[in-house]
């Protein structure tokens, strides 16, 4: 759809960029990335934007907190292309992110209240062997990890991670997995794996490894769920503050599209 964008107030960069504690040089950025449409030219090739530039400002700004800022740049790229349904879609996306973390942190509140049921995860053995090609992450001779155990490369992909992350978690303290003896593998026990899965779920919760060690020795020396109640309550404030960015960013990118004149709306079902 053309927009017409002759009979607008002229804005220069800075009268953009004031009020948002931005520079010139990033809204001239945001024009050449797609996140503002095209800005007309002076005579002079000086740039000139309008209301309209200034809504999709105020839209990004606001899709940010809520999207990310590359998905909230491919979403105006999109709308600005005439792609609403694309827009829409990485929209979609985004709160089925949210959705599936909110599950997460179920999941996370769910496997610590199990922790009050589960025995601490008895210390792990003293020098370790060579560790060498193991099952599941790369070639070897058949093994058998004995009764409530598991071998990397079986672990890994149960997580959807690579046996690299595993071993990084190891490095980091998140999981302690014994070695066979007789072979060296690693092989992850009950405890092991309760460990491997409550770093996973917090990973996916967005906490660094740096933050996470400290609350897995907390559950390994404490054994319940008390000792995170802070971690899971400012987890809920996360999620909540994401929910209402999503709700913040919509209301403002329904602003630029009726801005726009609503032509990226779609066809209405009646039509």
């Amino acid at each position: 759809m053309g927009l017409n964008l002759q009979n607008r107030e002229r804005l220069r960069p800075v009268d953009l960029a004031r009020g948002h504690g931005l520079s010139t040089q990033a809204i001239r950025n945001y024009e050449e990335t797609g996140i503002l449409p095209a800005a007309d030219r002076t005579p002079h090739g000086y740039r000139t934007y309008t209301s309209l530039h200034a809504a999709a400002l105020r839209a990004f700004l606001a899709l940010v907190p809520g999207h990310g800022h590359q998905t909230a740049t491919s979403i105006m790229r999109a709308v600005n292309q005439g792609s609403a349904d694309e827009a829409f879609r990485l929209i979609d996306e985004s709160h089925a992110q949210l959705l599936e973390d909110r599950r997460t942190l179920h999941a996370v509140e769910s496997a610590l209240r199990d922790l009050e049921r589960t025995p601490a995860p008895e210390p792990g053995a003293g020098s370790e062997p060579g560790a060498g090609s193991e099952p599941g992450a790369g070639s070897g001779p058949a093994a058998v990890a004995g009764p409530g155990g598991t071998f990397i490369g079986p672990l890994a992909e149960q997580l959807g991670i690579g046996p690299a992350t595993l071993r990084k978690w190891e490095r980091a303290g998140l999981v302690r997995p014994r070695r066979d003896p007789l072979t060296g593998y690693r092989v992850y026990d009950e405890a092991a794996v309760r460990d491997a899965r409550l770093a996973h779920q917090l990973r996916r919760g967005g906490y660094l490894l740096e933050r996470i060690a400290p609350l897995i020795a907390q559950v390994r020396a404490a054994g319940g769920l008390e000792p995170l109640q802070a971690t899971l309550c400012d987890w809920h404030g996360r999620l909540s503050a994401r929910g209402r960015a999503l709700l913040t960013g919509a209301a403002e990118l329904e602003a630029y599209l009726r801005e726009r004149g609503g032509g990226l709306l779609g066809a209405t079902p009646d039509d």
